[in-house]
């Protein structure tokens, strides 16, 4: 594990990582895909768990939710806006457009349905985070924010990295993933409004140039 900020650390993953899952305290964010089983369950073992809260309910974030919470006889959370997709009520891929190969991969990333046991609206508590919603990559997409120094787990809102070099680099999530992209960027900009110290994003390495990520900001049509 690779610590990121002040008793958060993000679960390793080699070379590059791509599909992060953070550990603070007690509590895991984010479940990766069913492919990081291995990996994921071996950095676990052994550690405490009450809680797993995830940024949003898509294929590589929700992956290992069911097999985690069932294993560790932990409670699920999620925003309101994404319970129908993490309790199989909605398809996510009816808001996703994406081609048939990729749409392929990305059911092989999927998990199994779960109950969420704690329904998450905006301005919650979440391990010492606050839950804000910055919906449009996914409509209960969360950022869950540390006042006290202001680090922000951000999910999809943002990404660290090309998904072509795996090169760090932030930006935009693609829009064939994103139901709204306009709306995701007044998250962007809701995240920015937050003044992070640190921003740990779902792909690629934590954000820790603010100047960078204001001038990125800056240049959003």
């Amino acid at each position: 594990m690779k610590r990121v900020a002040d008793g958060v650390e993000r679960l390793a993953q080699f070379p590059l990582p791509i599909f992060n899952v953070y550990i603070a305290g007690e509590v895991l964010f984010d479940a990766a895909s069913t492919w990081d089983r291995r990996r994921i369950l071996r950095q676990l073992r052994g550690r405490p768990l009450s809680l797993l809260a995830l940024t949003h309910v898509h294929p590589d974030h929700q992956g290992l939710a069911d097999l985690i919470c069932r294993e560790r006889d932990i409670p699920l959370a999620c925003h309101t806006d994404d319970v129908d997709f993490m309790e199989g009520r909605k398809d996510i891929f009816d808001v996703m457009a994406v081609n048939p190969i990729l749409k392929r991969i990305q059911q092989s990333w999927t998990g199994p349905p779960h109950r969420v046991d704690r329904v998450l609206t905006e301005g919650e508590e979440v391990g010492g985070f606050r839950v804000v919603h910055a919906p449009g990559h996914a409509s209960g997409e969360v950022i869950y924010f540390r006042d006290s120094d202001r680090v922000a787990i951000c999910g999809d809102v943002i990404r660290n990295m090309s998904y072509v070099t795996g090169f760090p680099g932030i930006g935009q999530p693609p829009d064939r993933f994103t139901y709204d992209p306009a709306e995701n960027r007044r998250s962007i900009r809701k995240l920015a409004d937050l003044g992070p110290s640190v921003i740990l994003p779902g792909h690629g390495p934590a954000v820790t140039d603010m100047r960078t990520f204001r001038k990125f900001v800056d240049a959003l049509p």
